[in-house]
């Protein structure tokens, strides 16, 4: 259909579990531990051996998305935990807080995508794979939630399920090294999603789930 170039946008949680200690690359062994992760991580196999010189390929993992868009998810880390503790003053939060999380802001993994869509050098996108994200926010979930309390005053922490064995840290030089850089923080959207619910913009309806 001469489609030029191809974005698939991935996750970076195909990357699963990861000693703290490791930071994934692009080229990080991959370990994914849900349908989901499996499900991205096999798009990626398929539509990488199709780049060629007349139709370009990037591959974007993208870290998990938060902050306000028209429709609105729920179910994401920072989102949930803002809503949480706005309509109940409880903020869920998956045990044990100490898994690591790479964050990203909705305008941000949107303009990683106008970015590879604009890139002069194609030959710096073909057949890549990024991370997007950036390294600030890398947080642990217990961290995030501490984030949420002191923007949102008097919440407490709602504790729910097993302890989550996902866990990763994400390195972003790659994409950064072609002139990328997310500028948005976890503060950012907690104040924005908090913001656009106190003044009745958003709700939660059939619509954001």
């Amino acid at each position: 259909n001469n489609v030029a170039r191809y974005i698939l946008p991935s996750s970076c949680s195909i990357y699963g579990f990861l000693d703290p200690s490791i930071i994934a690359d692009e080229t990080t062994k991959t370990n994914p531990l849900t349908n989901y992760a499996k499900a991205n991580e096999m798009a990626e196999q398929d539509i990488l051996p199709l780049a060629d010189k007349n139709f370009s390929v990037t591959v974007l993992r993208q870290s998990t998305v938060y902050g306000y868009s028209h429709r609105m998810r729920f179910d994401l880390a920072i989102n949930g935990m803002t809503y949480g503790a706005w309509e109940s003053k409880k903020i869920p939060l998956m045990r044990d807080g100490m898994q690591w999380r790479p964050m990203v802001h909705i305008t941000d993994t949107a303009r990683a995508m106008i970015h590879m869509l604009e890139e002069k050098n194609i030959d710096l996108i073909n057949g890549q794979i990024f991370n997007v994200g950036s390294d600030v926010n890398n947080y642990q979930i217990k961290d995030l939630a501490i984030k949420v309390k002191n923007i949102i005053p008097d919440v407490e922490i709602d504790w729910y399920g097993d302890i989550d064995n996902r866990s990763y840290r994400v390195a972003f030089d790659k994409i950064e090294k072609i002139g990328f850089k997310a500028l948005k923080t976890a503060e950012d959207g907690i104040k924005e999603i908090f913001q656009k619910l106190e003044s009745g913009c958003l709700k939660k309806t059939k619509n954001t789930i």
